[in-house]
């Protein structure tokens, strides 16, 4: 991975719900922040380790924000990465994966297998496959201390099935000949 911090991690995975051309909107209706689930199989063990490794990494550099009153960072601080097994998610897409968000104020920038930036929003969606750059990094708000996955750049690798009712208007509907009169279509 080029510009590489401890860190900085590189994630192949399969993107669910994808706020990544807009930002998600707030309950209030504000806008929020760029963000996106990343689903990565419980087998791919070798990304696994490098997430695991970047969120010790943010855990050391973090210390001064997620210490207790005597200066030691809890064992049981959160992270991001989660079982979808062990959170009991039902859906198919999330059977035998580890998954984590990663969010962002900043627009990532997204391009293709070839580096080249991708315009065309139809292009990356909750479903596709990307490599996606993530850093992780403590925090700590109120009472809550923990490490996040600040979401970076995305490159599109393939395509996959959609996602959450991301069917397209070839899927939905039949084609209509021109000679059919309003009684044969309702």
């Amino acid at each position: 991975m080029k510009n590489a911090r401890a860190t900085k991690v590189l994630i192949p995975c399969r993107l669910s719900y994808a706020h990544v051309w807009e930002p998600s909107t707030n309950p209030d209706g504000t806008p929020g922040k760029y963000n996106v689930c990343l689903l990565i199989p419980k087998k791919d063990v070798k990304t696994l380790a490098k997430i695991d490794k970047a969120i010790k990494a943010a855990i050391a550099e973090g210390k001064s924000k997620l210490a207790n009153s005597k200066g030691v960072v809890p064992k049981n601080i959160k992270t991001p990465l989660r079982d979808a097994d062990e959170e009991g998610i039902e859906d198919e897409a999330y059977e035998g994966m580890m998954f984590m968000n990663a969010t962002s104020n900043r627009k990532p920038d997204i391009v293709d297998r070839h580096v080249e930036k991708i315009i065309d929003r139809d292009e990356v969606y909750s479903g596709c496959y990307c490599n996606v750059s993530v850093n992780f990094y403590a925090f700590s708000v109120d009472v809550n201390k923990g490490i996040a996955a600040g979401l970076g750049n995305i490159q599109k690798v393939k395509d996959g099935e959609r996602l959450a009712g991301g069917s397209s208007a070839a899927d939905d509907f039949d084609v209509l000949d021109d000679d059919d009169t309003d009684e044969d279509i309702f």
